[in-house]
């Protein structure tokens, strides 16, 4: 009877197991059979409808589908129409024409008037400068913007330039002396500075003289562009007004960056490439973030170029993917079939943004292959459970 029991034993266990290894045997099979439209990792869908904010207090009030845009000539033309357009800059307060300086509060001027030695008293004792901020020997403009002289008494010299000074110096002189002789002069420009931040090579504040201090000067002075300058991202702080220039459009447009004259308090700033960067992922050789050129442009064919080409063996060229969006911008999907190499050319000239993200999907072999290889593990411990219950 005990014999009998065991065999029966025996029996219902091998049968379980069978069961147990048939089981995982179904669902490793409905498991790739769904491999064709459930893969791990990313894949590049029709987006889903994404909440759209029409009030001021930010709340969604309605949803969208973004549509995927096919890369062709037309639409490159209509983006760059819109880049062009949409530009709403205007640089006009910014140029200027060359003029003489204009002295100001805290500039020395040095006043000379021949053949009266006794005047030059007055300049004080020479004395070496023991800092570079320190005013040079001569007649001080105070903070009024006025200046005192012997037998002139105050003069108001603010905003004048100094050969305008001496013709007021002469008439006044004249008047107690015969025919003066007046030579002035600035000894020390303290009145004017601009401020150079940013990807230059000596930043710092720069003193305005009696050289015109236009944009090509000042990033002169500031030792010129660092290697990490991003040459098309240049931007001018002038009181609450904010200008952006792209120099190198500038230069391609036969425009001189010259015309753009600096003043008094002014902040320039040069913008670094690595804040521009754009996002190359998906089946690259080597995904990165790339940087833009110094001329502060990117194309997709750049991008894709510097992140090592599509992989050969993974890359399913025909579904090359630009993602655009952020706050306050619009999102927007474009696609480019990249079998064909004339495809390069339209990728050469559409221009990639900051922040763009360019994606390249995997072919259907490749991902139902990444399936398996999660699968099998899993089919393997349940054949391995079966023949240990047998």
């Amino acid at each position: 009877m005990s014999q009998i029991k065991s065999a029966t034993y025996r029996v219902g266990a091998r049968h379980t197991a069978i069961e147990r290894a048939r089981l995982f045997g179904i669902m490793a099979a409905v498991a790739m059979l769904a491999a064709c439209s459930v893969v791990p990792g990313q894949r590049m869908v029709q987006p889903p409808s994404l909440p759209v904010s029409n009030t001021d207090d930010g709340k969604a009030t309605g949803s969208q589908e973004i549509p995927i845009t096919d890369i062709t000539l037309a639409t490159i033309q209509q983006e760059h129409q819109s880049m062009v357009s949409g530009d709403g800059n205007d640089l006009t307060p910014l140029l200027g024409t060359v003029g003489p300086y204009k002295v100001g509060p805290g500039d020395v001027l040095q006043i000379t008037v021949w053949d009266h030695p006794e005047l030059a008293a007055a300049l004080g004792q020479p004395v070496a400068p023991s800092r570079p901020s320190d005013a040079a020997l001569g007649f001080l403009v105070d903070h009024e913007g006025n200046l005192q002289f012997p037998y002139v008494g105050t003069l108001h010299v603010a905003g004048e330039s100094a050969e305008q000074v001496q013709r007021r110096i002469t008439a006044d002189l004249g008047k107690v002396m015969v025919k003066p002789q007046v030579t002035v002069r600035i000894a020390s420009f303290r009145a004017s500075q601009v401020y150079i931040d940013g990807e230059v090579r000596a930043p710092g504040s720069q003193t305005i003289n009696d050289i015109p201090m236009t944009l090509t000067e000042a990033i002169s002075r500031a030792g010129g562009f660092a290697p990490t300058a991003d040459q098309g991202h240049v931007v001018i702080v002038r009181d609450d007004k904010t200008y952006y220039i792209n120099v190198s459009q500038m230069l391609h447009n036969n425009q001189n960056p010259s015309k753009i004259m600096l003043q008094n308090g002014d902040l320039l700033r040069v913008e670094a490439r690595e804040d521009y960067g754009v996002y190359v992922m998906g089946e690259v050789n080597k995904p990165a973030t790339v940087l833009p050129m110094k001329n502060g442009k990117l194309s997709l064919g750049e991008a894709i170029s510097q992140a090592g080409s599509l992989n050969s063996a993974t890359a399913a060229a025909k579904e090359l993917y630009v993602i655009r969006g952020g706050p306050g911008i619009k999102p927007q999907v474009w696609h480019l079939d990249a079998t064909s190499p004339v495809s390069m050319l339209l990728a050469n000239q559409f221009e990639l943004e900051p922040k763009d993200v360019v994606y390249v999907d995997a072919g259907g072999l490749v991902r139902f292959n990444r399936v398996l290889n999660l699968l099998l593990p899993l089919v393997n411990a349940g054949l391995t459970a079966a023949i240990v219950t047998k």
